[in-house]
């Protein structure tokens, strides 16, 4: 008995090694964060979703492109609430300011910033990621390598800002030194007693994740908050299977 559990003691402690060495351990003096997503978070080694690394999200399509920017929108709604601003970096001005109070995250709160070319883009994510005074900076980046993700992972490693690269369309998928890999698409709402537009639903695919489980859900976001109303019985759908082998052999 107290073999296996000096064991265990060992195996926690390499466990925790390893996390902190990849950039997935939460340091002591951080808050765990609650998103209302028990389900979705149980799937990341610490059982909480990780703030403080990169985080990739792909998004074939225009529509899923919609999808995805009102997920990390509701995201950052409750991220932002533990420390200061978000710096959102994008050559192109999709962001409509006043929508994100849908997602329960206030306009004044994000820094747009529309650099003209896209060796420009990077270099203004990665000092943005640098700046501890962040909560997060959201990047929409088309091509990403290796190496640049190797930058910004480290980037944030030291200032704990957290980052979303939103890539619309990629030509390739490639390897990346992201935390996770996300799909996000949206979903008919559910109905109300009252007629008329429904709460935003999306089906959520974790993709890849360091150290962690991929999986899909069905999340809905209403009255600010999350909601995960049933999980998706394989890790993704046959149609996001082929979408995201397509994207990945182009």
């Amino acid at each position: 008995m107290i073999q296996e559990a000096a064991k265990k003691e060992v195996m926690d402690r390499l466990r925790k090694e390893i996390l902190a060495a990849e950039g997935l351990q939460r340091p002591t003096y951080e808050p765990r964060l609650h998103l209302g997503l028990q389900a979705l978070e149980m799937a990341f080694p610490d059982q909480t979703f990780p703030t403080g690394c990169i985080h990739e999200f792909i998004s074939p399509d225009t529509e899923r492109a919609a999808a995805t920017t009102g997920f990390i929108a509701a995201l950052l709604s409750h991220i932002a609430v533990q420390k200061g601003p978000c710096v959102w970096v994008s050559r192109q001005h999709r962001i409509f300011a006043p929508a994100l109070l849908s997602f329960g995250l206030q306009p004044d709160q994000v820094i747009f910033i529309n650099p003209d070319k896209d060796k420009d883009l990077l270099w203004t994510t990665e000092q943005a990621l640098k700046c501890s005074s962040l909560t997060a900076v959201i990047a929409d980046v088309q091509e990403l390598d290796l190496t640049a993700s190797r930058r910004l992972q480290l980037a944030v490693e030291q200032s704990r800002v957290t980052g979303f690269l939103h890539r619309h369309n990629p030509r390739t998928m490639g390897h990346t030194a992201c935390v996770a890999r996300w799909q996000v698409q949206s979903l008919c709402s559910e109905a109300t007693a009252v007629p008329g537009l429904g709460f935003p639903r999306w089906q959520v695919n974790l993709l890849k994740v360091r150290n962690g489980r991929p999986g899909s859900w069905i999340v809905d976001w209403t009255a600010d908050q999350f909601r995960i109303t049933e999980p998706v019985p394989e890790t993704i759908t046959r149609e996001e299977a082929y979408t995201y082998t397509k994207v990945a052999q182009a």
